[in-house]
């Protein structure tokens, strides 16, 4: 009981645990493939693309950090991950988890308000 008012309050203490693993994931990676992931996880979070469902979002970033974490691992250079257009990278790359986000739930808030503002 005391879990579930707690969660009401802050959030999913699971889905901030993962979100702590994640982080910590990142933070393990070399200085140059983490400034990456750190720009590509602000990038995300600006764009308005990332999944508004925390289930797709979470899926999304663990394999950021799988991407990044193997590429450490091979020494593969940072260009040959992203390519020489880092913005069509991350934009492919979301395009595989994207429920839209928060962007496509404000769009189609607006129609239904345009739609019920016509037909007054």
């Amino acid at each position: 009981m005391a879990k579930n008012i707690l969660e009401l309050v802050i959030g999913s203490i699971d889905d901030k645990k993962q979100w702590r693993a994640y982080k910590a994931r990142v933070k393990a990676l070399p200085e140059n493939y983490r400034t990456a992931v750190d720009a590509i996880e602000r990038y995300l979070m600006h764009s308005g693309d990332t999944p508004a469902d925390w289930s797709r979002a979470a899926v999304m970033f663990d394999d950021l950090a799988d991407l990044f974490e193997r590429a450490a691992a091979d020494e593969t250079p940072i260009r040959d991950i992203v390519g020489d257009t880092p913005v069509e990278f991350v934009d492919e790359f979301v395009k595989t988890y994207s429920d839209g986000g928060w962007i496509a739930k404000e769009r189609e808030r607006l129609t239904r308000s345009i739609d019920k503002a016509a037909e007054s």
